[in-house]
C-alpha cells in the first residue's frame, strides 16, 4: 500500500506495483458516513496487504479491494 485517498463518494488506493484501484465509497457505509478527518486517518494493516480505520472500526484487504468485493451488508434482526 503506497497511499489512500478518500473523497465524498470514492476511495482510491496506490499499491506498491503501480496499480490504482478505485471503488465507489457506497460500498463502504462506515466510511461514507465517516467525517473527513476519520477518512483520512488510516494505517497499513494485515502485514501491507491490508487498511484498518480506527475511527470507525473498518478493516479492507487489497484482496477484496481487487475482486471488487463491497463490504457485506448487516443482517437486521427479524
Amino acid at each position: 500500500m503506497q497511499d489512500v485517498r478518500v473523497t465524498e463518494d470514492t476511495l482510491t488506493v496506490d499499491l506498491l506495483d503501480g496499480r490504482t484501484i478505485s471503488v465507489p465509497l457506497t460500498w463502504y457505509p462506515r466510511l461514507l458516513h465517516a467525517t473527513e478527518a476519520q477518512r483520512n486517518n488510516w494505517r497499513v494493516a494485515g502485514g501491507g496487504f491490508g487498511i484498518h480505520w480506527p475511527d470507525v472500526d473498518e478493516d479492507l484487504s487489497t484482496e477484496g479491494l481487487l475482486r471488487g468485493a463491497p463490504a457485506p451488508r448487516e443482517s437486521t434482526p427479524a
